[in-house]
């Protein structure tokens, strides 16, 4: 089983601080680290650690440093590489805020991301071979619509669309299109709300949202953040609850859902259009579990789980019931 990755790679240059700070306000940091990450690259890293599927990433780095790292990286977790492609200038960045609560602030500097939006022969064969492409909207929309073409039938397409903001500003036809492709997507709670082209967070309802969003595609992820997820299909809903955790920084954490869910699905051996609702919600339980954890750590990559101490935390998941 295999998972191949469209998306960004970024180097983060993590500030962490006492509180995030407001529009105009200095703050001082306590510290400065500079690690992987970028939403492509974090969650293939995810799926890689999940165990049960070969993981491959396609996507740009800039000629520089942090491009040659970051490819050393995801090498180091026994990601194939070989849809990385370098192009001339900066590898993508981003700057991002921690506050002592683990909420975040993030500034992304696309860099290499933005360099490209159609695939490479080489990163067209990668995505033929996959079981279950992943993408999310940190890379140029083309870039994606061009991947979800590329996949072979019976193939999933599992996208999840952060930030949604490419999709509220693409033209109406792109996004039916690409809507079109997707077996899976998945957003949290203000994503889909975008989506759902409903701008009042106080005055529609999550059921409407969901409703609105879950009749374009075959099946629709909602995380929640403490909440847990909501799975929704044609045939019905399951919530799912959240594992308690203390948040110490929750950078990375949907990316960790994203990438253990697309590695489970490629576990599960169903194929696109051929899978219930049960096999949506099992994947989506380790996601969970996965997601708790990674928010118990610093950093984004730093922080994903193994394969075992997500199975511990099912383990005693179930165990207290």
């Amino acid at each position: 089983m295999s998972v191949v990755v469209v998306g960004s790679v970024n180097r983060d240059v993590v500030a962490r601080v006492a509180r995030i700070p407001g529009p105009g306000e200095t703050v001082l940091a306590s510290s400065l680290s500079r690690t992987g990450g970028g939403k492509g690259a974090n969650q293939a890293v995810a799926a890689a650690r999940a165990g049960g599927a070969a993981v491959a990433f396609v996507g740009a780095v800039g000629d520089d440093a942090d491009g040659a790292a970051l490819r050393d990286g995801l090498l180091a977790d026994g990601i194939d590489v070989t849809g990385l492609v370098g192009v001339p200038g900066a590898t993508g960045t981003a700057l991002i805020s921690v506050g002592d609560d683990g909420e975040n602030a993030i500034v992304v500097v696309a860099g290499a991301n933005a360099a490209r939006s159609d695939l490479t022969s080489v990163q067209r064969e990668r995505v033929g071979e996959a079981d279950v492409l992943a993408t999310q909207l940190e890379v140029p929309l083309a870039l994606v619509t061009a991947a979800a073409a590329a996949r072979r039938a019976g193939a999933w397409h599992v996208l999840n669309a952060a930030p949604s903001s490419p999709l509220v500003d693409a033209h109406v036809d792109a996004v039916d299109g690409l809507l079109a492709d997707v077996d899976v997507l998945i957003v949290n709670e203000h994503e889909l709300r975008d989506i759902a082209a409903m701008s009042s967070l106080e005055a529609v309802s999550l059921d409407a949202a969901v409703d609105a969003v879950a009749a374009r595609v075959p099946a629709l992820i909602v995380t929640l953040g403490a909440d847990g997820c909501l799975v929704a299909t044609p045939t019905g809903r399951r919530r799912i609850a959240a594992h308690p955790t203390r948040a110490v920084d929750t950078t990375g954490a949907g990316d960790t859902f994203c990438g253990v869910f697309a590695a489970s699905l490629a576990a599960s051996g169903a194929s696109a259009g051929k899978a219930d609702i049960e096999v949506f919600a099992a994947a989506a339980r380790i996601a969970s579990a996965a997601a708790a954890l990674a928010v118990r750590s610093p950093g984004a990559q730093e922080a994903v789980p193994t394969v075992a101490d997500v199975a511990g935390l099912l383990s005693e998941a179930g165990a207290a019931r």
